[in-house]
């Protein structure tokens, strides 16, 4: 299978879940993004960590795995999006050390949020992305600055959240309880959290 590169086009916040977050990667060599679900404290770790210039006083979780990986000769070379199964994503960190490589099973917001640590790239399978991956219209009058900025516009991220909503209204009852069964499982407390929402509107 091959490997498409993502880079991170930026995070929205959800209208409909209170403290959850879409993160949006960008496949490099074409135009449709990947949406994942991730948390508040994930959301926040990513956005510091592309914000360069912002430095927490204490270091934050992945901060300090940096810096205990650091210490430790530790290297993480890239991250791969490696499998989607009932709307969850599971991620590899591909690690280093004494030149012996190791996979590391990790959240994908987590993976992410180290990978921009590392500067390490970001990949997933073609055919999660040809199962996942959305086009988003983009407002040609916004200028590039704008469309760089770390939290998407209101336009793009009611968008996200419509098409998160949409798959889950086509899902049965049946599906969603075992889609929440996987979610609690899998620590994405978010998903499982909009899951909940959907059965109790049934």
């Amino acid at each position: 299978m091959s490997l498409v590169r993502l880079n991170i086009k930026g995070i929205s916040y959800s209208q409909t879940q209170n403290g959850a977050y879409a993160l949006i990667l960008n496949e490099v060599d074409g135009d449709r993004k990947l949406p994942i679900v991730i948390g508040a404290f994930e959301a926040q770790s990513i956005a510091i960590a592309l914000e360069k210039e912002i430095r927490p006083p204490r270091p934050l979780t992945h901060d300090l795995f940096k810096n205990f990986a650091d210490r430790f000769d530790i290297i993480v070379k890239q991250v791969i999006i490696h499998k989607l199964v009932d709307g969850v994503f599971y991620s590899s960190l591909i690690c280093e050390r004494d030149k012996i490589e190791e996979i590391i099973d990790a959240r994908t917001s987590d993976a992410i949020a180290l990978a921009l640590r590392f500067q390490a790239p970001i990949f997933t399978y073609k055919n999660i992305l040809d199962k996942a991956g959305i086009y988003l219209k983009v407002n040609p009058q916004k200028d590039e600055e704008q469309q760089d900025s770390i939290l998407l516009d209101d336009l793009v991220a009611e968008e996200i959240e419509s098409t998160i909503q949409d798959d889950l209204k086509n899902k049965t009852i049946a599906e969603l309880h075992s889609l929440l069964e996987q979610a609690v499982l899998s620590e994405d407390y978010e998903l499982a959290a909009k899951l909940r929402d959907e059965i109790s509107k049934r």
